[in-house]
Parts: C-alpha cells; sequence; structure tokens
C-alpha cells in the first residue's frame, strides 16, 4: 500500500520550490506549470495550506510562503509566460533585475524581462551593464507600442499578458540589419 508521501512526494517538493521561488503565485498559474496533474496539485495546494507549509490569501487569490513583500506584477506575468513553454522546461528559477525569470528549455536559456511602461531606458542601461548570459530573450511590454522604443539584443519575442486570463500575446521580433 502506498503512503501519502510515496503519491505525492516528488510534487510537494516542487510545489513548495516553486512556491518558495516565487513568493506568491495564483492557483491557476500553479496548475499550468502542473499540466496533466491539475486535481493531484489541487489535493495538494490543499494539505499543504492545512499543514501551514504555504499559505493562501483570499482576498488576493495567491498563495504564498509567508513572505511579507508585495506580489511582484513583473514575476506574476513572468509565470504566465513560462506556462506557455512549460512542456519543453527542464528548470526554471527567478532571476535577478533586470531579468524576472530565467528557465531552459531545449538546451538554450531564456531569459524574461518585464518591461514597465517609461523604464524602458533603465532597463537598457541595466543590460548594457550586465554581462550576456541568455541566448534568447523573451520581453513582457504592457502594451505593443513600447516594442519601438526598446533595444534589447537578443529578443527572440515581445509579448504581452493578460493578467486575468493568462493569455500571452507574441510579437515576432524583426531584426534590423
Amino acid at each position: 500500500m502506498k503512503t501519502r508521501a510515496d503519491i505525492y512526494g516528488k510534487d510537494v517538493a516542487e510545489v513548495v520550490r516553486i512556491i518558495t521561488t516565487y513568493h506568491h503565485i495564483r492557483k491557476d498559474q500553479l496548475l499550468r506549470l502542473f499540466p496533466e496533474k491539475e486535481s493531484k496539485i489541487e489535493n495538494l495546494l490543499s494539505i499543504l495550506s492545512k499543514e501551514g507549509r504555504i499559505q493562501y490569501e483570499p482576498e488576493t487569490e495567491l498563495y504564498h510562503d509567508g513572505t511579507e513583500e508585495s506580489p511582484s506584477f513583473a514575476l506574476r506575468s513572468a509565470l504566465w509566460v513560462l506556462a506557455d513553454f512549460i512542456d519543453k522546461a527542464d528548470y526554471h528559477s527567478a532571476a535577478d533585475f533586470p531579468s524576472t525569470l530565467i528557465f531552459f528549455a531545449e538546451d538554450q536559456l531564456y531569459e524574461v524581462l518585464c518591461v514597465e511602461p517609461d523604464k524602458e531606458a533603465l532597463i537598457e542601461h541595466a543590460l548594457a551593464m550586465t554581462e550576456k548570459d541568455a541566448e534568447k530573450r523573451i520581453v513582457i511590454v504592457e502594451t505593443a507600442e513600447q516594442i519601438g522604443r526598446l533595444s534589447i539584443p537578443d529578443v527572440t519575442a515581445f509579448c504581452t499578458v493578460d493578467m486575468e486570463t493568462g493569455t500571452v500575446q507574441y510579437f515576432k521580433h524583426d531584426k534590423e540589419d
């Protein structure tokens, strides 16, 4: 007879890792990170909440690790992008500014950046001061009009994220030669 640890062990560790890595995550985001395991993950969230290993805030509809910091818009939007790539992702983690999130997929390092309106120059400057790590960059913008104001190297795609539905709309980056 299998114990709860036998049934949920690996998934428990991964759910806890995700919540402690990203600090705040919506239930629907978490479920998208575990395709075809939605029912199992819902059970785990209930168990982990009852055990006090994670918390759920009904007002914000976010699961979190007890951190006092406010939920990051950039990170929550980057999680929707990650959800689009989760079937191909081998590893993912939060990243240091100016990046928001990184993931490995198909032997490539992807870096997800979130550029708020009127912060284009700040992000460009920060990228110029960092070592080049990413092979591919996905840049989240609030509106498609922002794309023309950005000059970021190694961009694979720009995108916008609907925070309510999790829909990500991608815009192909046309390189200027």
